[in-house]
């Protein structure tokens, strides 16, 4: 005897897991778990959309002062050097190293930008109650696919670890910059735990309808 299947429409995929479930409408500040292996699949929390997009246009500023300002100096001897994110990054612009300084560059700087604009550009109509922007599904949908190389909390951890190399041959002197991405990083963290993907993807769909 044939099981009829709800459309597919209705059904929503575990991103950890592939497992389908039914996509029911869930009452306010709920949420609603994978039954194998329980990562959060749908959320409903009205401000929640409000608060990704407060929290994207936050990092977004501070990315911008953390490749503007300093983000550390060095003492040594009565001699001081400060150095910048522009800086560490140009670090490895001789020679065969130079396709290193556009794989940095763009894994802790462009990468995490681009994302935070795609974000800000998908949500802030729909913050609005305004229809969506052309391409806002597009500009989702590509600060999705680039959520895995956003690498600038592996550059903070990496900075972390040298610091304390570093630390007993030369007085360090944490810089502004620093504390701007290590802002970024955790605005990040809790930017990407608040993101219910399903709802954002209905609400944009819902916009463009």
């Amino acid at each position: 005897m044939a099981v009829a299947l709800p459309p597919l429409d209705d059904l929503i995929a575990c991103p950890q897991c592939d497992t389908l479930h039914h996509a029911g409408s869930l009452p306010p500040n709920a949420r609603a778990h994978c039954q194998r292996c329980g990562i959060v699949l749908m959320t409903s929390q009205p401000a929640a959309m409000a608060r990704i997009l407060s929290l994207a246009l936050t990092a977004f500023v501070m990315m911008i002062a953390a490749v503007s300002f300093p983000f550390l100096t060095l003492g040594a001897g009565g001699l001081h050097n400060a150095t910048s994110v522009i800086d560490a990054i140009l670090a490895f612009n001789d020679g065969l190293a130079f396709p290193l300084v556009i794989a940095v560059a763009f894994f802790i700087v462009v990468i995490p930008l681009i994302r935070l604009a795609a974000l800000i550009y998908a949500l802030g109509p729909l913050v609005r109650e305004q229809p969506a922007r052309d391409g806002a599904r597009v500009a989702f949908g590509l600060a999705e696919r680039l959520r895995p190389w956003s690498m600038a909390e592996i550059f903070i951890v990496g900075v972390t670890v040298a610091l304390i190399k570093v630390a007993g041959l030369a007085a360090v002197t944490i810089g502004p910059a620093f504390w701007a991405f290590a802002g970024v990083v955790i605005i990040t963290v809790l930017k990407d735990q608040l993101i219910c993907r399903y709802s954002i993807w209905e609400a944009l769909e819902q916009s463009a309808a």
